[in-house]
């Protein structure tokens, strides 16, 4: 179950991405990303996060992982010390570098920045989600300064 979970999500947010770095950004697209990709993922987080938190699913860990929880280090250990932790935590991942990257490319697109420009800081933000934030939050702050002044 685990694994086919693993590779849908996988699928999903490629698809997303896909549409975000290739697709005409009209309100369409925006919407199909939003919400067949982005809330999707985040209802199968939710979901199975419930689920697993609950003992309903997953309830074999790695001997010694200890008490699973996210006040220790040990405990955020023994939350991804199985299959089911390890996919829940990644979908957790796609959902959000998914919607950081659609925050970045409409702001990108708000403020003049043409496609190739995007692309480079969309990949980051698809394989290292918080390296592609901050490489846009750089890339982003002269002409966010002017812009405001203009006002």
């Amino acid at each position: 179950m685990w694994n086919a979970l693993f590779t849908a999500t996988n699928l999903l947010a490629i698809a997303g991405w896909v549409l975000l770095a290739a697709a005409p950004r009209k309100p369409a697209v925006r919407s199909l990303i939003m919400y067949l990709g982005v809330a999707l993922l985040c209802l199968t987080y939710t979901v199975c996060f419930a689920l697993f938190l609950s003992g309903a699913v997953d309830p074999v860990r790695v001997a010694g992982a200890g008490e699973p929880g996210f006040g220790s280090i040990a405990g955020v250990r023994a939350l991804f010390a199985s299959d089911g932790g390890v996919v829940i935590g990644w979908t957790h991942y796609l959902a959000f570098d998914l919607f950081t990257g659609m925050w970045i490319a409409s702001d990108a697109d708000n403020k003049g920045f043409g496609r190739w420009t995007q692309l480079p800081v969309l990949f980051a933000t698809f394989m290292a989600g918080p390296v592609g934030l901050l490489s846009w939050l750089i890339l982003r702050e002269r002409r966010a300064r002017s812009a405001a002044k203009a006002k």
